[in-house]
């Protein structure tokens, strides 16, 4: 009985329904980066300082500039080791009282500024910024600022959990059921956190929109890869990922036009919304209702496909089976993924470059929106070279191969990032250069490392093993907020050392992969034992064939 592929290369591997399907599932793919990365624009922070009460009445009496009444009124450069201290710190002074003059106003208080007492702020801040964001709306900065970090952690806790759970849900109820599912909750979570009234639910609606945000993401990959005929599948896969950077270029535009946060997530989220339509334009994937024996429902969504193509599906192709044969069921266990040892090594070592591509591509990015240059054009920029990383996958997958570029990239990364450490402040054009170099390494490797991770896996273990490595990416992803928010206090440069570290260190474990070029996927356990030494027996057998075949001749 054929095949759903067989059947693809009668009616249309990637003709107009697949096209159409393309298009409509990508915008899934733009509306994703919002939230995975929206909290460059949703939680900038400014420079800000103490708000003290008095000092606006006298900066106006004494009709001071904002440098001047800056240098009278705010603390300079605290003790070493002491972060931010203009930002946190404030001079217990009543600015009320009358004898303070307009020229040195603090003179007649203490002979040296460094005497008089200095204690946190306790009638908040004053930000240097238009527009608002969740760091001045509920002032996390200072003492608070960890709860920054707890935000984006939250939404990435989300993508852990609903990532690990959507393999079962999706297998169990179907593509289309769980995608709409997650399309509605994920939207009505976005809008509920634009309009929350406290710090607390604001971060419950971020989890709950991390737990279907990703999952959604992932049910439009899945299903436009089973649309899609085989010849197609890898092309298709890397182009649904660059629909996420058509999002990041809209959210810098977005971002720069509307800057109200809470204004600015209703903006990225009512459009979900209209995905609820996809209930009449979205069939259900033939090759979910085939392994649920839905035979009849598989062929008449197939039926509609070669319509829409412009084909018709011949009689003889009506008869459907799964792409794979049941043969010897195995049950998997995570123990396969670390009894034997090429498993166990390809297993850790996928798990840290999931991990590392996680930490520097969020990083990078959380790490930017700290750097205090033009904060929309850095970010615009640094997402268009993410189209060249995708053009140079598709150009050397399949000529030069998997690992090198592979490699390449993750030292690319790492080097970017330390070059970033020295590069002269003042010299802007090449701190962005290296910046963009930097996120064109991680794009690559963050691509490669998905299309490769399947590639090392027999069949048998081969979902549970893409499920718990790639898993590590949202493991990188509840780390990486701290990592950067609080290693810039110590040191603003001291978070791309660290990246520049695991950057490098990933390239290197990298090479210590198998190449899997031109290689069919794994079937068994003993293939993948032996991938690293197959030319070798294929040689030695070839060689004793033709002895044989010798023999008789003579």
């Amino acid at each position: 009985m054929p095949t759903v592929d067989d059947i693809l290369e009668h009616v249309g591997e990637f003709r107009f329904f697949q096209k159409q399907m393309f298009f409509l599932l990508s915008l899934l793919s733009v509306l994703f980066a919002p939230v995975y990365v929206g909290i460059v624009f949703l939680a900038f922070t400014p420079d800000h300082r103490c708000l003290s009460p008095g000092v606006a009445e006298l900066s106006q009496r004494c009709g001071w500039s904002l440098a001047e009444e800056l240098n009278w009124t705010v603390p300079g450069p605290g003790p070493a080791g002491d972060a931010f201290p203009r930002q946190c710190r404030r001079y217990e002074v009543d600015w009320n009282q009358s004898g303070l003059g307009c020229v040195d106003p603090l003179a007649g208080l203490a002979a040296n500024g460094s005497q008089l007492p200095v204690g946190p702020c306790q009638h908040g801040w004053v930000y240097d910024a238009p527009g608002s964001s969740i760091v001045t709306e509920f002032n996390l900065v200072c003492a608070n600022s960890w709860m920054l970090d707890l935000f984006q952690s939250a939404v990435n806790l989300g993508f852990f959990i609903g990532s690990v759970g959507i393999g079962y849900t999706a297998d169990r109820f179907g593509r289309k059921l769980c995608l709409l599912a997650t399309i509605l909750i994920n939207a009505t979570s976005g809008v509920l956190m634009a309009v929350s009234p406290t710090y607390t639910w604001m971060l419950i609606f971020r989890l709950i929109q991390g737990l279907v945000s990703k999952a959604g993401w992932l049910i439009g990959y899945i299903l436009i890869t089973e649309f899609v005929g085989l010849s197609h599948r890898k092309t298709v896969g890397i182009l649904y990922q660059m629909a996420f950077t058509v999002g990041l270029l809209v959210l810098a535009g977005v971002a720069y036009a509307i800057p109200d946060w809470r204004w600015l997530q209703l903006t990225v989220t009512l459009p979900s919304f209209c995905f609820l339509l996809y209930y009449w334009c979205v069939p259900e994937s033939p090759r979910w209702l085939i392994s649920q024996n839905k035979n009849a429902k598989a062929v008449k969504v197939i039926k509609h496909i070669a319509k829409k193509n412009g084909t018709s599906l011949p009689a003889a192709l009506q008869s459907l089976q799964p792409d794979e044969e049941v043969g010897e069921k195995l049950n998997p266990s995570f123990l396969d993924l670390v009894r034997t040892p090429q498993i166990r090594k390809h297993t850790l070592i996928l798990m840290y470059n999931w991990f590392t591509s996680s930490v520097l591509y969020q990083g990078l990015i959380m790490h930017m929106g700290l750097a205090g240059s033009n904060i929309y054009l850095d970010f615009f920029y640094s997402a268009l070279v993410e189209f060249p990383a995708a053009l140079i996958i598709i150009l050397t997958v399949d000529r030069i191969g998997r690992r090198y570029p592979w490699a390449a990239a993750n030292i690319v990364a790492g080097a970017a990032c330390l070059a970033s450490v020295f590069t002269p402040k003042d010299l802007h054009w090449l701190q962005l250069t290296v910046a963009c170099l930097g996120r064109m390494g991680v794009t690559v490797a963050y691509e490669m490392v998905c299309l490769v991770n399947a590639e090392l896996y027999p069949t048998f273990i081969r979902n549970l093993g893409v499920l718990v490595c790639s898993s590590m990416c949202d493991v990188g992803g509840i780390i990486v907020p701290f990592l950067v928010y609080r290693l810039t206090d110590i040191w603003h440069e001291l978070p791309l050392v660290v990246f520049a570290v695991v950057g490098l260190v990933a390239g290197g474990l990298v090479l210590l992969l198998p190449e899997t070029k031109g290689k069919t996927l794994p079937e068994t356990i003993d293939e993948v034992e032996n991938m690293q030494r197959p030319r070798k027996n294929k040689e030695k057998m070839i060689y004793l064939q033709v002895k044989k075949l010798d023999i008789p001749l003579n």
